[in-house]
């Protein structure tokens, strides 16, 4: 279910969808790099303002699903303009900064972004750009992402599969906006 909080600025509504907490696992792949499963956890947050706050930790999974060390650290700003067209600002922990363009497919709960600008420290390793795709599938979030660098041209490296992360203060007030006059057995409701 989607919902569409009083308070968010109007030309997010669009990306609403992306909003609350996710939590979920991947796959990892890139030549120079081992091959592994990964946790996710992500955050598409807002503060009334035209942007939604995006925030997401990754770490190497060993064959059990246990954290095994970090693997890499985002935090970013996505907007939205009238022409369904968003725009991502990000940091990486490795020493990437970003400048993401995309679009919001029509019809759909679906945004394919390119890099547009890569700035990297020296400290950084090579990178020279990428894209991603995000969609919202079944009440989950799903995306995969492509990069490129001096040596590799642009590939899948990572891709997940989230689920929404529900907290006791979700149930609740999902509780309280159930109607009174529910059926005492339930299955009535599905009539």
């Amino acid at each position: 279910m989607i919902e569409i909080p009083s308070d968010l600025h109007k030309s997010l509504v669009p990306l609403a969808f992306l909003l609350g907490d996710w939590a979920g696992a991947g796959v990892h792949d890139f030549p120079g790099a081992e091959k592994c499963n990964f946790g996710q956890e992500v955050s598409f947050s807002h503060d009334g303002r035209d942007f939604l706050e995006y925030r997401s930790h990754t770490w190497v999974l060993d064959q059990d699903g246990n954290k095994v060390s970090p693997l890499e650290s985002e935090h970013g700003f996505w907007r939205i303009d009238a022409n369904r067209r968003v725009e991502v600002t990000m940091t990486r922990d490795d020493g990437v900064i970003e400048i993401w363009y995309g679009e919001l497919a029509d019809q759909k709960p679906q945004i394919d972004l390119v890099t547009d600008a890569v700035a990297r420290t020296a400290a950084s390793r090579p990178y020279t750009g990428g894209k991603r795709l995000y969609g919202y599938v079944k009440s989950d979030l799903m995306w995969v992402g492509e990069k490129q660098t001096p040596e590799v041209e642009l590939r899948p490296y990572m891709s997940a599969h989230l689920k929404k992360v529900v907290t006791p203060e979700d149930v609740e007030r999902w509780a309280k906006a159930l109607p009174d006059d529910m059926p005492d057995d339930g299955i009535a409701f599905f009539k």
